[in-house]
């Protein structure tokens, strides 16, 4: 700082008068530094401060006398920044929009009969309506008889992933009931008049034509799709299956349960 006042006194000073003796710096000591010149004559002083006044003013113009404007503080600029486009994300589907992607459907068991490696598995032929009947294995031989089983209607979760039980591959799952002990278990029912292999839904009749297409086997097990649905489902106290108040159901009526009211539906 003490160098450019130095400068500035410098030039500033070439434009006073000349004189017999030169100036004289007499005293510098930190923030201020002092010089003797002889006094002027009274005509010379005037027009060397006209001189020294134009040359001081015009060699430090300021940012408005040059004509640009000062920067916008920070908080400016980033309140004139575009906000950012809405709609980007997806929404998360809803329950009901996952469960349309179940492939649940009616089946009717040809043939059951007890696995040969596994105590607690029954081994099912079901019809769901394709040109062969699925291989299913059921955990269901301690609730049910295999008396039950044998050509009875069943509903079929039909788009999950083949599964190795203990040597039998199981393509699907038998849907059933069960209490908060999950001591009786009873298996889902379509109504009397149900055709094997027609797509069970949630809702209203007329709601039957708005189906999505199932996922794919792979896109259940990915997606988590069955675990996200399963928590939803129950049967009311009059025994039907509903996935929160809506009613499964196929094209004859309601889907339900034996006896079991107010139980959960796996």
């Amino acid at each position: 700082m003490l160098a450019a006042a130095r400068m500035a006194f410098t030039s500033c000073a070439r434009l006073l008068p000349s004189s017999p003796s030169t100036l004289a710096l007499v005293k510098a000591r930190a923030g201020a530094v002092s010089f003797l010149a002889p006094a002027p004559s009274p005509s010379a002083a005037a027009r060397s401060s006209r001189k020294l006044a134009l040359f001081c003013s015009s060699s430090t113009p300021s940012q408005t006398d040059a004509g640009v404007a000062p920067p916008p503080p920070q908080a400016a600029v980033e309140e004139t920044k575009p906000p950012a486009p809405a709609g980007d994300e997806k929404a998360e589907p809803t329950v009901e929009e996952l469960a349309g992607l179940l492939d649940i459907r009616v089946g009717r068991v040809v043939k059951a009969w007890r696995h040969p490696e596994a105590d607690t598995l029954y081994v099912e032929e079901v019809d769901v309506g394709e040109a062969e009947p699925r291989t299913i294995c059921s955990g269901l031989v301690n609730y049910l008889p295999i008396e039950e089983l044998q050509d009875s209607s069943v509903i079929v979760l039909a788009n999950l992933k083949p599964r190795n039980m203990r040597g039998i591959k199981s393509n699907g799952m038998l849907m059933a009931a069960s209490d908060a002990s999950h001591e009786n278990v009873e298996l889902l029912n379509p109504p009397e008049g149900s055709v094997p292999g027609e797509r069970v839904w949630f809702g209203s009749e007329e709601e039957k034509d708005r189906q999505s297409d199932p996922a794919s086997p792979n896109q259940v097990q990915k997606k988590k799709i069955w675990e996200s649905v399963q928590p939803h489902l129950k049967t009311t106290d009059n025994c039907i299956a509903v996935l929160g108040e809506h009613t499964m159901r196929t094209s004859a009526g309601p889907v339900l349960c034996k006896s079991l009211k107010g139980a959960r539906v796996s």
